[in-house]
């Protein structure tokens, strides 16, 4: 019995952590926003296949309920990732399923050169210029990295992120423990500054 108690336990304390982890790795280096345009930046994963894969698909549906908030009248959705097999690019994946599955009515914008995460925040800037408000969409590791990243390239437009709507309690449970893991691995590439979320 004590066995079993303390083998639960510890695996609660696994899933607290990887619900802790991610939610703050997603409220990091972001503001409050301000203005009524936004652009909500959704990042493609490697997807050789025909159709959107899983990750692709969820990080659209993230990406889509992130869409809005208070005082927004404008929403451009960006969708991000080049051809990572034989297949068309992630970006048309993504928007297929945005519009075919989601039935997205939105604005669209596809971005469909790059094929690493520096290249995806560098070829999206042009498309940020005028955006009030910017939301990247990813894992939440994943989109801090974007975020550092857009920091380092144009801290005029960083100051303008937002947090997007993809980390929701108990959502991926059971993996974000994993999730955390991976991110640890991620966030090598940035500085302690930028992994803690110092703006």
């Amino acid at each position: 019995m004590r066995r079993t108690t303390g083998v639960a336990l510890a695996g609660a304390a696994v899933l607290a952590w990887g619900e802790w982890l991610n939610r703050r790795w997603s409220r990091a280096l972001v503001g409050e926003g301000t203005g009524a345009s936004e652009a909500v930046v959704v990042l493609g994963y490697r997807n050789p296949q025909p159709t959107a894969n899983a990750v692709n698909r969820w990080r659209v549906r993230a990406g889509v309920r992130s869409v809005g908030g208070p005082g927004v009248r404008e929403t451009r959705v960006i969708l991000s990732g080049g051809v990572t097999g034989d297949g068309p690019a992630e970006a048309e994946l993504m928007a297929d399923y945005a519009k075919s599955v989601l039935r997205y009515g939105g604005a669209l914008v596809l971005e469909d050169r790059s094929t690493t995460t520096w290249e995806n925040v560098t070829n999206v800037i042009p498309l940020l210029e005028d955006a009030d408000r910017i939301k990247i969409v990813s894992q939440p590791a994943h989109a801090l990295k974007a975020r550092a990243y857009l920091r380092r390239l144009r801290p005029d437009l960083a100051r303008r992120l937002v947090r997007a709507d993809d980390c929701r309690a108990g959502e991926w449970l059971l993996v974000k423990p994993l999730l955390a893991l991976l991110g640890l691995r991620t966030l090598r590439v940035l500085t302690a500054e930028e992994r803690t979320g110092s703006r």
